[in-house]
């Protein structure tokens, strides 16, 4: 089997598993509890929250533990929404963002607030000048991915950061999900960047746990009310057999990270260089540092996408249309119809991506079998 849907899920590491597994069986007691056993739950606990803000350099008490990235957008969108709702009630974000953002917009919007959705180039970018030009006195929040899901096109997070460094009451939310461990630490982690997602099944962590960072000092209203977890913004008994996968799993992801980059970098320009020749098609990624290691969308002209996966699936090869949330409803790509893809051309869409343990004679194979589906296609075309 060759694995490159890497975007929609991971495989857990099995000293992640091992790790989670080990918890589950020794250590169950509630942190919150009063007595020795809930006081060394507590303790694993606060040692994860440590390590993972160890590695990121950040503090600490600005790691907040969450069920995932859905929960973490969610959070942070209105969240942000409720605490600020009185200075203003205007948000910037893109065109192209996950739905677990464009629908909590959504439904900020029913409850009154103004949404601005900014347009994208030919690459999925958005421009930092159509930033500063939406920015308003009733403005409170801009969100904008670090990179994109379906296409992989890096946002200039960094530049929109510098730009808000003259605007310091809006607060700035990064969904970072595909970009942790890609060697983009330093962008995603500007010196603006006051909320910044993240999902554990992302980086081989089980699924169910993510983490959001909160720059101290910023405010976000809760989404969960109960018995006060999380400081009080996060209420909900903690996951911890699966917090400490996730810090163990994030350790392993950051551990060599430049030359894994590197490594699935080649990979992707290998694959990117191959394809790219041929008549029929279309790559809407491209093999440049606008662009994320590891994701490659690209399509087949006259070709549905899902006609392409299920035939790479047949020999073993495991590729996904471009967005693993909407895959199975047959919805056309949101990215690509927002960078003016033609409808014929955006249904054909599909997505390689990669992580760490894929390997180039993965990508040999991939394009032997490429070869074999490309002429069957066009035959039927014919």
């Amino acid at each position: 089997m060759i694995y490159f849907d890497n975007s929609a899920t991971t495989k857990p590491d099995l000293s992640v598993v091992d790790t989670y597994s080990k918890v589950s069986k020794n250590i169950w007691g509630n942190p919150s509890s009063l007595h020795q056993f809930g006081e060394q739950s507590f303790n694993l606990l606060e040692q994860s929250r440590q390590q993972i803000a160890k590695i990121l350099n950040v503090f600490p008490d600005e790691i907040f533990f969450t069920g995932g990235g859905t929960e973490g957008d969610n959070w942070a969108i209105k969240g942000t929404a409720m605490a600020k709702r009185k200075y203003g009630n205007h948000i910037i974000t893109s065109s192209v963002e996950h739905p677990a953002v464009i629908n909590s917009m959504k439904q900020l919007e029913k409850l009154g607030f103004e949404v601005t959705y900014l347009p994208v180039d030919q690459n999925g970018k958005v421009s930092v000048e159509d930033v500063k030009a939406s920015i308003k006195h009733s403005t409170i929040l801009i969100s904008i991915m670090a990179v994109n899901n379906e296409v992989g096109s890096i946002q200039p997070i960094e530049q929109i950061g510098e730009l808000l460094t003259k605007y310091p009451t809006i607060q700035y939310h990064i969904d970072a999900v595909q970009g942790i461990g890609k060697g983009l630490h330093d962008i995603i982690f500007n010196d603006r960047a006051d909320l910044i997602t993240f999902s554990g099944h992302k980086f081989h962590a089980p699924r169910g746990v993510g983490f959001m960072y909160k720059r101290r000092g910023k405010k976000v209203e809760p989404l969960l009310a109960g018995g006060g977890q999380e400081k009080n913004l996060r209420s909900s008994t903690e996951n911890l057999p699966a917090i400490v996968a996730m810090a163990r799993a994030l350790r392993l992801l950051t551990d060599n990270e430049k030359e894994k980059v590197a490594k699935q970098a080649e990979i992707k320009n290998f694959i990117f260089n191959y394809i790219s020749k041929f008549d029929n098609v279309i790559t809407f990624s491209k093999d440049n540092a606008e662009f994320a290691p590891h994701i490659l969308c690209f399509a087949i002209k006259g070709v549905r996408g899902e006609t392409i996966v299920h035939a790479f699936e047949s020999y073993g090869i495991f590729i996904s249309t471009t967005s693993a949330c909407s895959s199975k409803k047959h919805l056309t790509s949101s990215t690509l119809t927002a960078m003016k893809i033609p409808e014929e051309d955006a249904t054909s869409a599909v997505r390689i991506s990669l992580d760490e343990n894929n390997t180039m004679d993965e990508a040999k194979k991939f394009i032997q079998i490429f070869d074999i589906l490309y002429e069957k296609f066009k035959k039927i075309n014919a």
